[in-house]
């Protein structure tokens, strides 16, 4: 019988070779169907990318929008507003083909938070490609601070309303502007004597009551109304981060450094024609921005 000394190195060396491969086709295969595997961000699909020219945009909000007092003693004006008005500069004339054919104004003089599922509803029903969304002022300007919309109210009706819009419309945008400074509009305005008799027919009272007054609990008061509007524009950041079609402002409207004349001097509150034009350049700004290098 002839012996298979010489014959083991060469066994055991085949059958290393074969456990190797056996091995390496098993790692590179998916499930054992012989197709190479492919990692989670090759199959992860491609997400809709900002489109900075759209034809179309919806506009929601309170009486900023609606352009209250930029014209005339307590009336709207949305022919000067920011957002879709046919006499400045707005963000509609900026952005759109036909901005008196594509845009639409749902705003409401006095709305809160609370009333934007409403408008965003209301804008659903003529599919925009953009909608744009500033509101909250009035949810920190009630009788007293006591009366401010709590955050988490503020917070679940904002996502209630981006979640109305998804499920009707998964691609149209969101522009989130954030709520102005009350306490800035406060310093500006006081310095007009006329401005501070205006407010004492109750114009954002948790802020600009007892506008002279400069005693701690006056102080207090302005601070609390002004740590508010931060909280809800940390709301809307948050949410609006979340949504991969939704830009926030970035908080440059909290954070413009508006003087007297971007008022309205009927009021010495809400935007001027001059203020109103100021946001409609914010707005365009941030919408007309390259999105970011992914």
């Amino acid at each position: 019988m002839r012996s298979s000394t010489g014959r083991r190195p060469a066994r055991a060396a085949l059958a290393a070779a074969v456990a190797l491969t056996t091995a390496l086709l098993a790692g590179g295969c998916d499930g054992g169907s012989g197709e190479a595997a492919t990692t989670p961000e090759a199959k992860k699909p491609a997400g809709p990318v900002w489109n900075t020219r759209p034809t179309s945009m919806a506009s929601l909000g309170d009486s900023i929008t609606r352009g209250f007092d930029a014209c005339s003693l307590l009336e709207d004006c949305p022919q000067v507003s920011w957002a879709t008005g046919t006499e400045v500069d707005s963000l509609a004339a900026r952005l759109l083909p036909s901005p008196a054919a594509q845009s639409w104004n749902h705003a409401r003089t006095g709305a809160r938070m609370a009333d934007l599922p409403g408008q965003m509803r209301a804008a659903v029903a003529h599919r925009p490609q953009l909608v744009t969304v500033l509101l909250g002022a009035n949810d920190a300007c009630r009788a007293d601070a006591d009366r401010m919309t709590p955050v988490a109210d503020y917070r679940a009706d904002f996502e209630k309303s981006l979640a109305e819009l998804r499920r009707a419309l998964p691609r149209t945008q969101v522009y989130v502007a954030s709520v102005p400074d009350l306490k800035r509009l406060w310093s500006e305005g006081s310095r007009s004597a006329l401005g501070k008799q205006v407010w004492k027919l109750g114009i954002c009272p948790s802020m600009l009551k007892d506008a002279d007054a400069q005693d701690a609990a006056a102080q207090e008061r302005r601070d609390r109304v002004d740590r508010r509007v931060k909280e809800y524009n940390a709301v809307l950041e948050d949410v609006c981060r979340r949504d991969r079609l939704c830009r926030y402002d970035g908080g440059s409207v909290h954070g413009y450094a508006f003087t007297g004349e971007s008022l309205s001097h009927w009021d010495w509150f809400h935007p001027s024609r001059k203020g109103q034009q100021e946001l409609a350049e914010l707005a365009y700004r941030r919408i007309t921005a390259a999105p970011p290098a992914a």
